[in-house]
């Protein structure tokens, strides 16, 4: 697939021309020289990397932009960098007078640079170092704001750059998060079309179907990435990239996330509130996706009930308080604008249960889904003996919580909450 091509305004049947202002990338060896050219026009750069990261492709970037008036925020890559407040402050310090940002890294740094980049109104570029997460092409910055979880609508890049002589000797653990983040699809497109059916919300065929295709494309890499074979390392990235880009032209990060994203915040969230270890973003996107297809065939062999289920405010506030602690207050208030536990969605439900059966049954089983990432050596196992059956019941129930997308989470607690 030719990314830049895709890049192009497409008018599209589902009613939208999508576009996506990135204006180059780069997937190949000895991307990251072409800085060269691309900054030809800029003086005054901001570099944002941690020291991981900036051993990685640091020094390939400053020889690219030799001659130039670099600045830098490295932040310490011996801890887990979290995109908070903190860590906005000190980007956003650094970039008074800068023309360009240019990140080295992969998901958090790319958040925060996109982050800095659209509010302070500075271009900035990704110079990528792993092919860990599909957010290099997305206008969503994961953000934790006010220890909530939030994408923020924010910029895009004007260039991404992915050296895969870099990405190839990235972690392993980040390629497998790459692999088990594009696997997490399968989820979040079931989401994506029961929202259609259930809410009326809007749905696009052909970045249903780019989609589809890019997970189909990442099943094939997976012996590869095991070996860093240089070819499918680059597979997987263009697959990454590709779905950021379709998150774009969505509008919305809704192709690429759903119940299994919710799941993962949910473990990255307490994890933080209560100083508790959590995987990488895409291996625990890829363990949640195990989870979301066991729900999804638990629906399929039940029969609906004739009511909803719900907790007493009381109760609920009691639980929420219990599991996000200092985080509480901020889902609570989100749900409560939304109004989701005041939704009456029985009727519709019973009105199109054949349909809403149908679109789970689409999705591949528990079982189909532990053997694609056992050919990345994911092992569930792991999952389970990290976070244990209560916390894993908890994120079931309450990682709807945290955001307001409506997804198969909301279907089994509303139908199967307290059964």
């Amino acid at each position: 697939m030719d990314i830049n091509k895709l890049l192009c305004a497409k008018n599209c049947s589902c009613g939208k021309t999508h576009h996506c202002n990135i204006e180059y990338v780069y997937i190949e060896r000895g991307a990251i020289s072409r800085l060269t050219a691309l900054c030809a026009q800029n003086e005054n750069i901001l570099i944002v990397a941690d020291e991981n990261t900036f051993s990685a492709a640091g020094e390939q970037t400053e020889k690219a932009l030799c001659g130039k008036k670099i600045s830098k925020v490295i932040f310490n890559g011996e801890t887990v960098l979290i995109p908070d407040e903190t860590a906005i402050e000190k980007v956003r310090e650094k970039s008074e007078g800068a023309e360009l940002i240019i990140g080295i890294g992969s998901g958090v740094i790319q958040d925060l640079c996109k982050y800095v980049s659209f509010f302070a109104k500075i271009p900035y570029m990704v110079v990528a170092t792993a092919p860990s997460m599909d957010g290099y092409a997305s206008d969503g910055a994961a953000m934790i704001l006010n220890k909530m979880k939030e994408t923020v609508k924010a910029g895009l890049p004007k260039a991404i750059l992915a050296d895969t002589e870099v990405l190839k000797n990235a972690p392993m653990e980040m390629i497998k998060a790459g692999y088990g983040d594009i696997i997490g699809k399968y989820s979040a497109l079931c989401d994506w079309k029961l929202s259609k059916a259930i809410n009326d919300e809007y749905f696009c065929q052909y970045i249903y179907d780019t989609t589809y295709e890019m997970i189909e494309n990442t099943l094939n890499t997976a012996k590869g990435l095991l070996n860093r074979d240089e070819n499918s390392v680059k597979a997987l990235m263009e697959a990454l990239i590709v779905v950021g880009i379709m998150m774009s032209f969505a509008g919305s990060s809704r192709p690429a996330s759903g119940s299994e994203h919710h799941l993962s915040h949910f473990f990255e969230i307490v994890g933080i509130v209560n100083s508790e270890p959590y995987f990488p973003h895409g291996i625990d996107v890829a363990y949640s996706t195990v989870v979301t297809c066991e729900i999804r065939e638990k629906i399929l062999n039940s029969s609906f009930p004739d009511n909803l289920f719900r907790l007493s405010r009381a109760d609920y506030t009691e639980k929420m308080n219990t599991i996000y602690k200092s985080a509480a207050k901020g889902c609570i208030a989100l749900q409560d604008k939304i109004g989701n536990y005041d939704a009456d969605r029985l009727k519709v439900y019973k009105e199109k249960e054949a349909e809403i059966r149908q679109i789970l049954a689409e999705t591949p089983s528990p079982e189909e889904i532990i053997k694609m990432l056992a050919l990345a050596e994911i092992d569930m196992s792991k999952f389970y003996d990290l976070y244990g059956a209560g916390k894993i019941n908890d994120a079931v129930f309450y990682a709807k919580d945290l955001k307001d997308r409506y997804s198969v989470l909301w279907l089994y607690y509303d139908l199967f909450g307290g059964r």
